[in-house]
């Protein structure tokens, strides 16, 4: 989910914190992706006909096709990418998790009592959940691919944005704006910049920039994304991105807000856990031993490569070859 109203506050209060240019700007750069993001992109987006590709055996291959094709798209402009897998998120992630099953869940009961080809394939969308197949799909690709991925312990948005923070990697690839919080120094979406009809344009958000224009700390940042509203808290009522701005502005901290009396309806429940969640924001900091990282490293094989994407994904020999020779 990421922060609420972040990416609006950061053009209303840092428009120099976004910079939207394009992808071969990071030529020769290595970057961390957040794998889950183009894993659902894939699942949702990469279809023939409405419905998922798949293989002769009816296996679902819409994510293999489309990770595939955006690593190449990387490796073709000079781009190292290294792909980072979410692990056990923490528990105090439950109750948002929870929530996301449920609705995938009744967006699959009410495909059952509908004929309608768009509203199917919407609710099938919104019905997508990752499994532990998928990743063994990807992690398969990857080794043949001769592409890096991590599986740590962990969410992979946090993991990577340590990376990052300690310069192991240049830059993180995600949708998630909590990836930020993490003290991301440069975060990559995708283009935000609805003026710009280039697909291969990305925004690129600078943390350095943005504390400076809003005039903040990172304990600051943090506290007031907290307020917006966060995977791992409840919101106070009646607080919203632009208060949530003020009051971090005003009273420097949430404690310093919930001493002012002047916040009224706080919920014991957000009093109980934002305290956790910064404890959660700085969940790899400090932890990441770039001499040691379980870091899964391969050689890329055409062959076999070839042989997986024609027989095991059915993608046409002439696409293959004409993708594969982009990076040859």
């Amino acid at each position: 989910m990421g922060i609420k109203g972040l990416t609006y506050l950061i053009k209303q209060k840092s428009p120099n914190g976004i910079q939207s240019v394009h992808l071969n700007t990071f030529k020769g750069k290595t970057v961390a992706i957040d794998t889950s993001i183009f894993l659902y992109k894939s699942l949702m987006n990469v279809r023939s006909n409405g419905d998922y590709l798949r293989n002769n055996d009816d296996k679902i291959v819409s994510h293999i096709v489309g990770i595939y094709y955006k690593t190449i798209q990387y490796l073709s402009l000079g781009i190292k990418p290294i792909y980072i897998f979410d692990g056990k998120p923490p528990k105090e992630k439950n109750e948002c998790i929870q929530m996301r099953n449920k609705k995938a869940y009744e967006s699959k009961e009410k495909i059952k009592d509908t004929t309608d080809k768009k509203e199917i394939e919407k609710l099938e969308k919104s019905s997508i959940r990752i499994t532990k197949n998928h990743i063994d799909d990807l992690k398969i690709l990857f080794n043949f691919m001769g592409v890096s991925y991590i599986h740590p312990d962990g969410e992979a948005e946090a993991y990577a944005g340590e990376l990052c923070r300690i310069g192991y990697v240049d830059a993180v690839i995600t949708e998630d704006m909590d990836t930020l919080v993490y003290e991301t120094p440069l975060m990559v979406r995708s283009c935000i910049d609805k003026s710009i009809k280039n697909n291969d344009y990305i925004s690129v958000f600078n943390l350095s920039q943005i504390l400076k224009d809003f005039d903040m700390n990172i304990r600051q940042f943090t506290d007031l994304c907290i307020l917006c509203g966060c995977d791992y808290c409840p919101t106070i009522p009646k607080i919203g991105t632009a208060r949530a701005f003020q009051n971090i502005k005003k009273y420097d901290s949430i404690e310093k807000m919930i001493e002012s009396n002047n916040i009224k309806n706080i919920p014991l429940e957000f009093i109980d856990k934002y305290k956790i969640s910064r404890e959660l924001f700085k969940y790899f900091n400090e932890k990441i031993d770039i001499n040691n990282l379980p870091i899964y490293n391969s050689k890329i094989n055409f062959n076999e490569l070839e042989k997986y994407l024609i027989n095991d994904c059915n993608i046409a020999h002439n696409r293959v070859q004409s993708s594969l020779n982009k990076i040859k």
